[in-house]
């Protein structure tokens, strides 16, 4: 190995040692504020979504796919709807981490009143936003409303009793929704016939005549919205009292569905509908790691920002209308946008400066003054090499004359053979060879007799 190669990784290996301590400090306290902040999210998520092939579903597997870009795998869990995507982020064994959840689907609390969302004063559940209005779709056949209605159209949801009617499945936040507004028309529930069936059984049994009407409430992008819209022969309710709806019940929307916006060139459908609709939102628990909930706002923004058959381009996502209270990371999102670093750095790595920042600041500012230290403890270190054989050095030249000259040479030629496998960086050299001429001084002065010893001569 060249000599120059041989010095310079002597000296590196010298400051390394010396500054070994700080550095492991600066690693401890790196570990510490990274085991504290945890702020890489997990590789797996799960998103209770809704029945299949609803709309719940659909945007699942757009989540699914957007999360999948950063190497998240997001697992999609079908359910009834709303109502079991509430019951399973209260239920702590289910493992789900965010759902879909329907404005005024919980029937456990009314909006608002704060009950059964906080425990201890901490919120068990958050919003991410709301995402998209839900529309309510009471599809009927035509041919059961001249059976059973003498203007063979239904205008009025007073017009519903002797009609079988099916209000969806019990897991979906449709039920509950459905029978707070009869109970506002003042109909009584039981004089329908009230079928609960999960939507895809109940859109067959309603085009097999089984049924007279179904209502649902989902996106406009659900595939059996676009085909029931579509279907000869039946027919949406057109909510004429939409806008006192949403004054009663503070979940609820006035939308309209324009004309022609099915199908522009058949005129589908052929005059606007009014519609009520709940805004759908995104909830995820308390606990879910602030990257994910990142993550999925900023994949909400890219489904749900742009204009639709009910919002304009840029109405969603939204921090109104959410019956949980924001997350903090969501309010972020809304307040300032995505982080800075993302627009030029992986998304790993911009999340873990941007969580890690002010623990790296603070263990800098921490380690500046201490590492001031570190030039003296190096030098204190290179140079104690070398005054270290001083003082056994001077130990010979005292014993000149006390002890045999013949003694005293042989211990100085061991003292010297020790200092020639010294090494030090070149700085120091200097100081080695110093130390080699003293040591030669020394040499001359044992080969001079004293006077004592001359005196014996």
């Amino acid at each position: 190995m060249p000599q120059v190669l041989r010095h310079t990784l002597l000296s590196a290996r010298d400051l390394l040692v010396t500054a070994g301590p700080f550095i492991a400090t600066a690693l401890a306290l790196l570990a510490l504020a990274y085991w504290a902040l945890d702020p890489t999210p997990p590789k797996t998520v799960v998103l209770a979504t809704g029945a299949e092939q609803g709309a719940y579903a659909e945007f699942g597997k757009r989540y699914a796919a957007r999360l999948k870009q950063h190497g998240i795998r997001v697992e999609l869990r079908n359910t009834h709807g709303a109502a079991e995507n509430l019951a399973l982020l209260r239920d702590p064994a289910s493992g789900v981490d965010l759902a879909f959840v329907q404005g005024g689907a919980d029937d456990a609390r009314t909006p608002g009143d704060g009950a059964d969302d906080d425990r201890d004063g901490v919120a068990e559940l958050v919003s991410l936003g709301s995402l998209f209005y839900e529309p309510v779709w009471l599809f009927y056949r035509e041919d059961a409303a001249r059976r059973l209605l003498k203007s063979g159209t239904l205008d009025s949801l007073t017009q519903l009793p002797g009609w079988k009617l099916n209000i969806g499945a019990p897991g979906s936040g449709v039920p509950n929704m459905m029978k707070k507004v009869l109970e506002a028309n003042r109909i009584d529930a039981g004089a329908i016939t009230l079928l609960e069936q999960p939507q895809t059984p109940a859109v067959v049994d309603l085009l097999g005549g089984e049924s007279d009407a179904l209502v649902f409430a989902s996106a406009p992008e659900s595939l059996m919205v676009q085909m029931l819209l579509q279907t000869p022969g039946i027919r949406l309710f057109d909510f004429a009292q939409a806008e006192a709806y949403s004054r009663r019940f503070g979940f609820m929307s006035p939308v309209i569905l324009p004309r022609g916006v099915v199908d522009l060139a058949k005129d589908v459908p052929p005059a606007d509908v009014r519609l009520i609709a709940p805004t759908a939102s995104l909830v995820a628990k308390n606990d879910t790691h602030a990257a994910l909930i990142q993550l999925f706002v900023q994949a909400a923004q890219d489904i749900h920002g742009e204009a639709g058959w009910f919002q304009r381009k840029g109405e969603f996502p939204s921090p109104k209308n959410t019956e949980f209270a924001l997350a903090k990371e969501a309010e972020r999102f809304y307040r300032s946008g995505p982080p800075l670093l993302q627009h030029y750095l992986p998304f790993w790595l911009a999340n873990l400066i941007d969580r890690m920042w002010v623990a790296l600041v603070s263990i800098i500012a921490i380690l500046i003054p201490l590492s001031r230290v570190v030039p003296p403890l190096y030098e204190f270190r290179i140079r104690s090499r070398i005054f270290r054989w001083y003082g056994q050095l001077r130990a010979v030249e005292n014993a000149h004359g006390e002890r045999p000259a013949d003694e005293l040479m042989k211990e100085l030629d061991g003292i010297e053979t020790r200092v020639e496998r010294v090494t030090v960086p070149l700085s120091y050299a200097d100081e080695l060879y110093a130390l080699r001429g003293h040591i030669e001084m020394v040499r001359l002065r044992l080969r001079t007799p004293t006077p004592q010893e001359k005196g014996n001569g």
